[in-house]
């Protein structure tokens, strides 16, 4: 039965009782109306709205939850669906729209994928220029400054080591940023070796004591995995060190039945409300990657988490 039939016959059902009523009750009208008539026929009005409400709302209940639902969606959750309950045109607009909600994760999960290799692609890029042009300009600078401080006389020999010293510094921070945007380690020695490493740089530069939990026998991952593993990791810890306001932040991977987890955990302040910026939502787009779900909980006075659960057994050979 369609819709509009349904609520027709909602309708009916009730201007039928209404009739019924008036046919059979002992209730006459009187011209001019008097007052106990009128308050009669206002209670049966009211009676009658009543039950055409109710029975209206229990006919659209599968619409309000729809709407609920449609207000609420988010690509980046996926898996959100609508039970398909009803009849009629209630049941297929429901089926509509959880095949219309698939469609979408899907193209949005197709489109960020090329995105998020397009980032990397343009990571690499940038960090081979900053390592071939701009790292061995500093490295010859570094030389001649160092060939004119030898010759040179006090007490241009001191200004011109300080500026060697300022060049050396400036050299080391352009090595660190190609570093993060192009993991080399990752690619060279593997996650747990990069993961080291990342933590290692992360304790010497944000002041934090970092403690690492990795298990041993993790299983093989293919290196699309591992590097939204070390991506998500990376953000993690720079909202750590960026909000926090933590002293002690751990980091682990380990592995749970045919999942990988890694957890990155903090001792700050937390906000109770796990704030949804820029960097949680481009976590969340590289766990949609591959598979993997992210859960971020931030509690006040116990600090934030950030879980990735990675689906493993299918990516094994």
């Amino acid at each position: 039965m369609s819709l509009f039939w349904r609520i027709f016959a909602l309708n009916a059902v009730v201007l039928g009782i209404a009739t019924a009523l008036l046919l059979l009750a002992p209730v006459t009208v009187s011209v001019p109306v008097v007052l106990t008539e009128a308050v009669i026929l206002v209670i049966g009005l009211a009676v009658m709205l009543v039950a055409n409400a109710a029975l209206l709302r229990i006919g659209l209940a599968p619409l309000d939850r729809l709407t609920r639902l449609m207000a609420t969606v988010d690509l980046l959750r996926p898996g959100q669906r609508l039970p398909e309950q009803g009849h009629g045109e209630t049941a297929e607009l429901i089926r509509t729209f959880n095949a219309m909600v698939e469609r979408l994760e899907h193209e949005r999960a197709t489109s960020s994928a090329r995105v998020l290799v397009g980032q990397e692609a343009e990571r690499r890029r940038i960090a081979q220029e900053l390592h071939d042009e701009v790292g061995q300009s500093m490295t010859a600078i570094l030389l001649v400054l160092k060939r004119a401080a030898d010759d040179a006389e006090e007490p241009l020999r001191g200004e011109l080591r300080q500026v060697q010293e300022i060049t050396r510094g400036s050299l080391d921070e352009v090595r660190r940023l190609v570093r993060r945007l192009r993991p080399g380690v990752l690619e060279d020695l593997g996650l747990i070796s990069a993961l080291t490493s990342l933590t290692t740089e992360f304790a010497t530069h944000a002041g934090l004591r970092v403690v690492r939990r990795f298990d041993p026998d993790l299983p093989l991952l293919d290196q699309q995995t591992e590097l939204v593993l070390y991506r998500v990791a990376q953000e993690a810890l720079t909202n750590t060190a960026r909000h926090a306001e933590a002293d002690r932040v751990e980091v682990s991977l380990h592995r749970v039945g045919g999942q990988v987890v890694l957890d990155v955990s903090d001792d700050g302040r937390g906000s109770g409300v796990a704030r949804e910026g820029a960097g949680i939502r481009g976590m969340r787009e590289r766990a949609l990657l591959i598979g993997a779900t992210l859960d971020v909980t931030s509690e006040p006075d116990a600090g934030t988490q950030v879980r990735l659960t990675v689906p493993v057994l299918r990516k094994q050979p």
